[in-house]
């Protein structure tokens, strides 16, 4: 059994009698966040319902919810497997993730709620990053990016910015070093964090901006650069 599901039993605790498919497709989707399932892993079903204890009726409405959600791509008699993404893809999610992180940070104020998410998930990255543990920077940026649109306190803005993120995850395999990819946004996390804790909505919104619009750039041409050599 592979890391991506030998941790899968583990998980039985985020279950209950009352277990449903939203709450299958919920650790499904950490899970791909994580970056335990890499784009085209195929998800075994036997191992998954054994793992988690659930019926393979609720397994094939998770599938069905993240095949929705863009996540995974479900094919007759070869079943679920987790989707590669091109590059019309990463232009897409960048699009939207503009609309939704500048537009948080520009409702700053004062005292700014949810903003020890954000501090939490900067000193996560930048200690994974000490270590040399470059997937954990991965997740830790993601849940940045996540904390920054909770600053405008909105329930629907979460959910839509998890299936970006995890869309996101699928996107960040095309690097094939990761640690060159990440760490020089440690320190363009921490920038922004201090404009944010100052109240410095113009100031965040203006850094935020240019360190998505260089983040995209750098995603596009690695796509570009893959496609070359297929």
């Amino acid at each position: 059994m592979n890391d991506a599901v030998s941790g899968l039993r583990a998980d039985r605790a985020l279950l209950d009698r009352t277990s449903t498919a939203e709450r299958v497709a919920d650790i499904l989707r950490t899970r791909i966040i994580e970056g335990y399932f890499p784009p085209g892993a195929r998800l075994s079903e036997l191992t998954i319902v054994t793992e988690l204890g659930i019926s393979r009726n609720t397994l094939r409405e998770a599938f069905r919810l993240l095949t929705h959600e863009r996540l995974l791509l479900h094919e007759m008699h070869r079943g679920a497997s987790v989707r590669k993404l091109s590059v019309e893809d990463v232009v897409d999610l960048y699009r939207v993730r503009k609309a939704l992180e500048c537009s948080a940070v520009r409702l700053l104020v004062a005292e700014v709620p949810g903003i020890a998410r954000i501090e939490e998930a900067v000193a996560d990255g930048e200690r994974a990053g000490a270590a040399g543990d470059w997937n954990y920077v991965g997740t830790a940026n993601l849940r940045y990016h996540q904390a920054i649109v909770a600053l405008a306190e909105s329930p629907r803005l979460d959910e839509l910015m998890r299936g970006v993120l995890a869309e996101l995850r699928l996107v960040f395999h095309v690097m094939a070093d990761p640690r060159r990819f990440y760490e020089p946004y440690l320190a363009r996390n921490r920038e922004i964090l201090a404009r944010i804790q100052a109240g410095d909505a113009a100031g965040a919104d203006r850094m935020l901006a240019e360190y998505l619009a260089d983040a995209e750039r750098q995603l596009v041409e690695a796509y570009a650069a893959k496609t070359d050599q297929s």
